[in-house]
């Protein structure tokens, strides 16, 4: 009995397992059979849909239709329409060619993909296979931001660009209008791409260049070739920068130039805000003013044109152009400002002058041009604290004289550009050195000096106050007779081929003529002596003999134009090669208006459309007009 049970529970036991084993067959069957319907599903998905017709006021086909090619017509009340992935087309009148999946349109076309984009054309092809169009007439292609019209225009929806060849126009509301002879639109960044005879036309400017890269939402342009952006009283030039057309800025490089009114500047590396006013040049800096004939050079410029005002550093050079001899000023920073009648220059720290006949250097220099006074002054927190040290003050050199003092004017007749006098106010001295002797120095002392010149020499110096002198007095054949050394009231000296020729003591105190050998070595300087020879700039170069060595910032730059790909590439011939019939003799309508890669002039060959249909529906618009 117990064998027996055991052997009934076991038989249980293996037909519930069966049971179990056919369920889980069942399930997995189930599971396959769902997993290919799936994958059934998803390629036919993948498969481009067809042209599909939504309306029509009436179709027809003929014996005389080609490939079998059905015709549509409006209505009254509506026009034809058809679809395409998600693109809707309207016209007037429409012919299908079905197995190729192909439609002209005819007639106030209109396509329009999504809620942003919309053409018009008067006629329009468009190919299911290869989701290309073709649009002629009256193109006006609208998105958000901007409209472009044109002639023909080609619309590829699978790369999502359109392009023309035939001149466009682009019309934004925030920067004005866009025209050029090519064109091209790439709908998911949003870029306009413009080439040859480009022209932006703005209220406030208007940029001609050769190629230009503009991006619709933010409004930035990028300019490629010889460039210009003109506004009302400023000229812009570069091959290569940037402009923000909504705020007004742009950055320039590659010989760029800014043109004012009465300035030039031009840089290695350019910014401009036209809202502000302002302009800045970095590396190899030059401000040309062809009112007052100037130029100005440096590293780093900063000019405001409302302010009348450059900034110029780094080596800064300025340049007062005269028709025989120019004069050149250094100093670590130079500002001109005021109007062109009134321009002032001010070159402070390490101040240079030089010219053939002259040369000078203090801390500061101020250059008024309206009434020709420059000012040389030292800066006391330059100079040193220690009580046996020489003071450093602003010193002069015309030929061979050394003039300086506390603070020396120079006054130039504004017409002529030709020095007048000179003023020396506070420990005044005047250095020349002996024509004969190794160690003799004329040295003439006082509270104040005034100096006169003729032809920019200097020919007659008066010394005023506390004047002390030495002098070593020579005969006709230059003979030593004697030193001189005196005190008096005050000076006055004639000089002549830059010799002196008389010494004339007025109220003198004390003084005498003694022999050479008389004079004592320890008493041939006078209080105050610093002859500064060696730090005379010779030559424009030494004027920079104390600066640091030039080290330019590297400037990285925008990058190269790099050439687009051909609107026309492989990957579009792929697709028009795709839509081929199956009949050979029969016309690809996708190829009907490709350009053909071996025309060398780049121009397409364009089929006309069909001039019998066109005068159809001008014959079917008539009609509805007159109520027929």
């Amino acid at each position: 009995m117990l064998l027996k049970k055991l052997l009934t529970d076991t038989k249980a036991k293996v037909k519930r397992l069966l049971v179990n084993k056919n369920k889980v067959l069942k399930v997995l069957k189930f599971v396959i059979l769902l997993f290919c319907c799936t994958l059934t599903t998803v390629g036919f998905s993948q498969k481009k849909d067809k042209l599909k017709i939504i309306y029509a006021g009436k179709g027809f086909t003929n014996n005389n239709s080609e490939d079998g090619a059905l015709t549509f017509l409006r209505d009254n009340q509506q026009q034809v329409h058809f679809v395409h992935n998600g693109v809707n087309l309207y016209c007037d009148k429409a012919v299908w060619y079905k197995k190729q999946d192909f439609i002209e349109a005819f007639s106030n076309v209109k396509m329009v993909q999504g809620d942003t984009i919309t053409m018009t054309a008067k006629y329009v092809e468009y190919s299911g296979k290869t989701e290309l169009a073709f649009a002629r007439g009256d193109v006006i292609l609208k998105e958000p931001a901007s409209t472009l019209t044109t002639e023909k225009l080609h619309f590829d929806r699978t790369k999502q660009q359109a392009y023309y060849d035939t001149s466009g126009k682009v019309v934004r509301d925030s920067s004005g209008t866009i025209t050029s002879r090519i064109g091209r639109y790439y709908m998911q960044p949003k870029k306009y791409q413009f080439i040859d005879s480009v022209v932006l036309v703005n209220p406030e400017y208007t940029l001609k260049t050769k190629r230009l890269d503009f991006f619709n939402e933010s409004g930035h342009a990028y300019i490629f070739g010889p460039s210009t952006i003109t506004g009302e009283n400023d000229k812009i030039y570069c091959e290569r920068g940037f402009y923000d057309t909504q705020e007004d800025f742009g950055y320039f490089e590659r010989n760029a130039k800014i043109d004012y009114d009465d300035r030039e500047v031009k840089g290695d590396s350019m910014y401009f805000d036209r809202k502000l006013n302002f302009a800045s040049a970095t590396n190899n800096i030059v401000v040309t003013d062809t009112i007052n004939n100037s130029i100005a050079k440096g590293d780093y410029a900063e000019v405001w044109k409302a302010k009348d005002s450059l900034f110029i550093t780094g080596r800064a050079l300025a340049i007062s152009v005269q028709e025989k001899d120019s004069i050149y000023m250094h100093s670590d920073t130079l500002m001109l400002t005021g109007p062109e009648e009134h321009r002032i220059t001010r070159a402070y720290y390490n101040a240079k002058i030089y010219k053939s006949d002259l040369a000078g250097k203090a801390d500061s220099i101020h250059a008024d041009h309206k009434t020709g006074l420059t000012e040389m002054i030292n800066l006391s927190r330059f100079s040193t604290n220690d009580p046996f040290a020489t003071k450093r003050k602003p010193v002069i050199w015309n030929l061979d004289n050394q003039m300086s003092g506390d603070t020396i004017h120079l006054i130039s007749n504004v017409e002529t550009k030709k020095l007048d006098s000179l003023k020396v106010f506070y420990n005044a001295f005047l250095v020349s050195k002996d024509t004969i002797s190794d160690d003799g120095y004329n040295q003439t002392k006082g509270k104040e000096l005034i100096g006169l010149f003729k032809e920019n020499k200097l020919y007659n110096v008066d010394i005023i106050k506390n004047a002390e002198v030495i002098y070593y007095s020579r005969n006709g054949i230059g003979e030593l007779i004697g030193i001189n050394k005196s005190k008096s009231g005050s000076i006055n000296i004639s000089i002549d081929n830059n010799e002196i020729q008389e010494i004339r003591l007025i109220n003198k105190v004390d003084g005498d003529l003694s022999p050479e050998s008389l004079f004592p070595k320890n008493a041939n300087r006078l209080r105050g002596f610093d002859w500064r020879g060696e730090e005379r700039p010779n030559s424009v170069e030494d004027l920079f003999k104390d600066d640091p060595p030039l080290k330019l910032p590297v400037i990285k730059g925008l990058d190269d134009y790099v050439p687009p790909e051909d609107f026309f590439d492989k990957d579009v011939r792929a697709r028009v090669k795709a839509a081929e019939p199956n009949d050979k003799t029969k016309e690809n309508k996708a190829a009907r208006n490709i350009p053909d890669p071996s025309n060398s002039s780049g121009q397409q060959k364009t089929k006309a459309p069909n001039k019998k249909l066109i005068q159809e529906v001008k014959s079917d618009n008539k009609k509805k007009a007159s109520g027929n």
